[in-house]
């Protein structure tokens, strides 16, 4: 009799993790029950960036267009970038939304949507030192500054040329426009539609220029969602496309001087 209570026991057991698996809920289901989408961000012109006290930028219309779009409110939550995989996983955030590069390695650690920029790595210098590096040889032996766990040091990293140079990383990207124009480093290297927006006449960095004919890495915006994230992918994705379709995106894109950043695809 005990065998027999034991073994329906046991079959209760089994069908109630069959019934738990088989209620997991999809992370769109998540965000739909909450009502808001949770978008990690750092400062970064023109992505996300704060202007007479609000945060402005090409990413934060963006997401607003796109949350709009899904019924759900944008809820902008300053991260720290190194960390930024675990406060996805951890739902501190429910997707990175801030020039977010992709590449393999990211590709393992979260769903990426379709990309809907186009951008590069470039070198940045002191306008007096333009006859100094004018070349990624030039620069053989020049001290470098870069975002720490970006696509820019990233890009330092994997040059043969200059990866065993003098380093210096820092918090953000922002910090090595600092780095620069202080002179601790020689070179910065920084994303591109980053440094359009911030460096030369009539910027806060009007000494800093780009070098031209140094692309380091040429690479892809997309926004970063928790893997196993299916239906939201197709969810925002969509709505991405619509933006797109409508004007909205290149609206936005025309607003921060992204039109010809755009991906061809949301054109």
């Amino acid at each position: 009799m005990k065998k027999i209570i034991a073994s329906i026991l046991m079959i209760f057991v089994c069908l109630s993790m069959f019934a738990g698996c088989g209620s997991k809920k999809e992370d769109w289901d998540y965000l739909q029950e909450k009502g808001k989408l949770v978008i990690g961000y750092t400062i970064y012109q023109p992505m996300n960036y704060e202007e007479n006290g609000e945060l402005v930028g090409f990413d934060t219309e963006f997401a607003k267009a796109v949350c709009a779009e899904l019924g759900l409110t944008p809820v902008f939550q300053e991260i720290d970038w190194e960390a930024k995989i675990l406060d996805l996983n951890d739902k501190t955030i429910d997707c990175i939304w801030n020039g977010f590069t992709v590449d393999d390695e990211r590709k393992e650690q979260v769903d990426f949507t379709v990309s809907y920029l186009v951008n590069k790595q470039v070198a940045v210098i002191k306008k007096s030192n333009a006859d100094i590096y004018k070349t990624i040889e030039d620069m053989k032996d020049a001290s470098f500054a870069a975002e720490v766990k970006s696509a820019g040091e990233k890009a330092f990293q994997t040059n043969s040329v200059i990866k065993d140079n003098k380093y210096n990383g820092m918090d953000y990207q922002s910090s090595v426009l600092v780095e620069v124009a202080s002179g601790n480093s020689d070179v910065g290297i920084i994303d591109y539609v980053m440094a359009k927006a911030t460096i030369g006449e009539g910027t806060s960095y009007e000494d800093l220029m780009i070098v031209e004919g140094v692309e380091l890495a040429p690479e892809e915006y997309a926004i970063g969602f928790r893997k196993g994230s299916k239906v939201t992918l197709e969810k925002v994705n969509a709505a991405i496309q619509k933006l797109a379709d409508n004007g909205k995106l290149a609206e936005i894109a025309e607003k921060y001087n992204l039109t010809d950043e755009l991906a061809d695809s949301l054109k």
